[in-house]
């Protein structure tokens, strides 16, 4: 209970937290792929992400929602978070439904564009 709360919150120190891990242990898929995408929303940096290269690695449901989240980001006019094109990579890795390239170049995020 302490991770979903957690995961809730903006408060990037909580989230970074969050993806320790417990998470990765025990978060099932569903949850898991939501955590990676709030770290993308959030900024935090994808590195915080405990066992993401394995959990990440030919999963084709986090592989499509990175796609639609860098095509949203796209269309808004904001910057894609260039963490999003490396764990797309290797979600992509043998998930042929999403291997098509992304829809944005990578680009840093400076954090101005941050919603909440």
């Amino acid at each position: 209970p302490l991770v979903e709360d957690a995961l809730r919150t903006n408060d990037t120190r909580l989230v970074a937290a969050a993806v320790g891990p417990y998470a990765a242990r025990h978060l099932p898929p569903h949850d898991w792929r939501h955590a990676v995408l709030k770290c993308l929303f959030t900024g935090v940096p994808l590195d915080a992400v405990c066992e993401l290269d394995r959990r990440a690695h030919a999963d084709a449901e986090l592989a499509r929602m990175l796609d639609d989240y860098a095509g949203e980001r796209t269309a808004a006019g904001r910057t894609v978070p260039g963490d999003l094109h490396r764990v797309l990579a290797l979600a992509a890795a043998t998930a042929p439904s999403a291997a098509a390239a992304p829809t944005a170049p990578a680009t840093p995020s400076t954090g101005e564009e941050q919603e909440s």
